[in-house]
């Protein structure tokens, strides 16, 4: 059975544009199928910020761990399970302030784990989950993705492939406070739903 991990990061909630996308491109792509999907929503603030502690925590060898490594280290675990149960991410991700979300980034932290979703090598880095497929849904005000001032779409795609998962398609609603803002939602919902096809 194919597995979908759903990570949502828009404080909005049901008035988000990001994450009404990433419902659409989920639907789309569980429609006829018995797919599975696992919902992680960021914006519950529910992450700790990496630090010196939990960093250690996290790169200790399971069965070397202290207890309190443990209890460190059991967020990581199951964000980095679900990156792993997954065939395919679907990211509902909102462009704030020109980047992304503090709670996105404090998802990448806890989930880039040397040795488990990446490795060194003598080439440099190498990411550890290829094979997958990631969707992202975008959502933004002011900022145009791709311009020069869109810091999140390509920080995101590059995190994705340092991880190794390198096959990224993006939707986005860009601007969306601007001219036409109504026809751009509306244009990228269409995209969304079309995105099996």
């Amino acid at each position: 059975m194919p597995t979908i991990l759903h990570i949502t990061a828009s404080i909005r909630g049901d008035e988000s544009v990001s994450r009404d996308l990433s419902n659409r491109v989920v639907a789309s792509l569980t429609e006829g199928s018995d797919a599975r999907v696992i919902t992680r929503d960021l914006s519950k603030n529910d992450l700790p910020f990496i630090d010196a502690v939990r960093f250690a925590a996290n790169l200790a060898p399971h069965a070397e761990r202290t207890s309190e490594q443990q209890d460190l280290a059991a967020i990581a675990d199951t964000l980095i399970d679900e990156l792993q149960q997954a065939d395919t991410i679907v990211l509902g991700v909102p462009i704030y302030n020109f980047s992304v979300p503090a709670t996105v980034k404090a998802w990448a932290d806890l989930v880039a784990r040397a040795g488990t979703t990446f490795q060194y090598t003598s080439e440099g880095p190498k990411g550890m989950l290829e094979g997958k497929k990631a969707y992202i849904a975008v959502a933004s005000g002011g900022t145009l993705v791709g311009s020069d001032y869109d810091h999140m779409t390509p920080w995101l795609k590059f995190f994705l492939g340092f991880i190794g998962i390198h096959d990224v398609e993006m939707v986005a609603a860009d601007g969306i406070m601007g001219r036409d803002g109504e026809e751009k939602i509306a244009a990228a919902k269409q995209a969304a739903e079309r995105i099996a096809a």
